[in-house]
């Protein structure tokens, strides 16, 4: 069996909802579905960590068995992203919400520069929010007119720039790049791949930093995952607070502070699952592509009945946002779902109708009853 049937094979059977009879099929954006597989290997070590005594949430972060644990996570995403040693990998806490003062306060404060926004939905602009308290912002794209369901076609960063910021996908809109947006090389890229961590394959030479928060990708909440060109790290204020200082958790083996044990563990997991069970991150991609299709084709061929949020060339692999023709329709759309196992599928307030978030863990049977779902719904309201 090729690696590629192996991966499908692992994600239609051994992460099946029907690994517990209570277990429904999650749509959650965040915490989300993880893989089953992963669960149970948590089980299995959750009293006892091989060679510990304890339970990993007991021993000591400096006791040697955690730090392999963090060094194997680290290396684990640096195998599947292609990391060389010119990027520091740092495991950090406080999520997105953190990572938008630390980026202007690392890199825009005391530069003398202007920070250069790039606008396409809610976390984006929370990010705008608390890069102005470091410093000179610029949005070089603000899709707020519609709502922000697409993306920039063009966009023309200045070449002095303190650095360019996006976000590669949108959770709440459900509005994803396909690549990254084009960025002067004078500039670091920065990006928040909370919601599309780990899906794909990328280029992370093209960026100065990226960041993502776990819980929606790439394990459990507690542990954001930072990845930042070295020379840039050095260039920071080092006034600026503690925790907020990329070098401190650089010099420090992201334990400047007791780090988040638990959720550092549970990302090495799911680490491997992806390189070792699913086969690697184009094969991820080419199951997530199949995915997402299948619902977007559902909502395309339902004449009307589901309108998807983000325009057709925008779409997210992540996250499938549509709305019905009604409020009244809606409710009962989410009632029924939840009746056939069809967990947490509410919109944002901000876009209303549903939102399926289809992360790496969920699985091509939750897709299919779901796909289904639609279809005989939609029959029966149309």
């Amino acid at each position: 069996m090729t690696a590629s049937a192996q991966g499908v094979q692992n994600q239609s059977t051994t992460d099946s909802a029907a690994g517990h009879p209570d277990r429904v099929f999650n749509f959650s954006a965040g915490p989300a579905t993880m893989p089953v597989s992963v669960l149970r290997e948590i089980q299995d070590e959750m009293l006892c960590y091989p060679g510990a005594g304890a339970s990993i949430m007991e021993i000591s972060h400096r006791d040697k068995l955690f730090v392999d644990v963090l060094h194997d996570a680290e290396a684990t995403i640096r195998q599947l992203l292609n990391v060389n040693d010119d990027y520091s990998v740092m495991f950090m806490q406080g999520g997105a919400t953190l990572q938008f003062s630390a980026i202007p306060a690392n890199l825009l404060r005391g530069s003398g520069k202007r920070a250069q926004y790039v606008l396409t939905g809610s976390w984006g602009k929370k990010a705008i929010k608390e890069a102005k308290k470091e410093g000179d912002v610029d949005v070089l794209f603000d899709a707020a007119e519609t709502n922000y369901d697409r993306l920039p076609a063009e966009l023309a960063c200045p070449a002095d720039a303190a650095y360019m910021y996006y976000c590669s996908n949108e959770t709440i809109q459900g509005v994803q790049f396909q690549d990254e947006p084009s960025c002067p090389d004078s500039v670091p890229l920065v990006s928040d791949a909370s919601s599309d961590f780990l899906c794909r394959p990328l280029d992370i030479n093209k960026y100065g930093l990226l960041y993502a928060c776990a819980q929606k990708n790439a394990g459990p909440a507690g542990v954001s995952v930072v990845i930042m060109r070295k020379d840039l790290i050095e260039k920071a204020d080092p006034n600026i607070p503690g925790y907020l200082h990329f070098k401190n958790h650089h010099d420090n083996d992201s334990e400047w502070n007791t780090p988040p044990t638990f959720a550092i563990y549970a990302l090495g997991k799911v680490a491997r699952w992806l390189r070792d069970d699913m086969g690697g991150l184009e094969k991820m991609e080419a199951i997530n592509r199949e995915k997402s299709q299948q619902l977007y084709s559902v909502i395309d061929t339902s004449n009307g009945f589901y309108r998807g949020h983000a325009q057709p060339d925008c779409r997210s692999l992540m996250n499938v946002t549509f709305n019905l023709p009604s409020d009244e329709l809606t409710a009962k759309f989410i009632s029924e779902a939840a009746d056939h196992k069809l967990s947490a599928l509410k919109g944002h307030r901000s876009v209303g109708g549903i939102r399926a978030s289809i992360y790496n863990a969920m699985p091509r049977e939750g897709v299919d009853a779901l796909a289904s779902f639609m279809t005989d719904f939609a029959s029966k309201n149309s």
